[in-house]
């Protein structure tokens, strides 16, 4: 896995700890019995529900390896010592759409912590790029899906 920091509010790292323990005993009891009522129907050959499970079971332990390196390399962001003046991780940001005149908040930060319902978009993310470093006032121009976006930075805050 990768030996990169990944930057957590308290409250991400939280959850991830809290996922990742749910994981590794009632998601892995889970697929134990998936497993092993698959099992009791015999020929394990050609059984389908047997292979899914199986599956499953792949791609459970792999997302509780990625959690664990997720959490192994995570570093505490303290929203004090964050420059509020410009947008980093933590920042919430509004913005406006300088074609719809419309203002949307984003707050930045982490990719494992992305919710876009709820505005939380990632550093990562084109649009979470194209505001970091930036100040108010700033004209962003953005690559989307959709074509490229000009946002203007109306606030910044912490």
């Amino acid at each position: 896995m990768s030996d990169k920091p990944v930057y957590l509010t308290a409250d991400g790292l939280q959850k991830l700890k809290d996922e990742l323990q749910y994981l590794r005993t009632k998601g892995r009891a889970q697929i134990a019995e998936a497993i092993a009522e698959a099992r009791a129907q015999g020929d394990l050959s050609e059984n389908a529900e047997y292979d899914a499970a199986k599956e499953e079971q792949g791609h459970l332990e792999a997302r509780i390896a990625k959690m664990e390196s997720t959490i192994a390399n995570a570093r505490l962001v303290d929203e004090t010592k964050v420059d509020s003046s410009k947008a980093f991780i933590l920042s919430n940001v509004k913005v406006k759409n300088l074609k719809t005149k419309s203002e949307q908040l984003y707050t930045l930060v982490s990719p494992e912590e992305a919710d876009l319902a709820s505005g939380r978009i990632s550093i990562k993310s084109p649009i979470g790029k194209g505001l970091l470093g930036k100040s108010v006032g700033d004209v962003v121009e953005v690559s989307v899906p959709a074509g490229v976006v000009k946002f203007e930075i109306v606030e910044i805050s912490r």
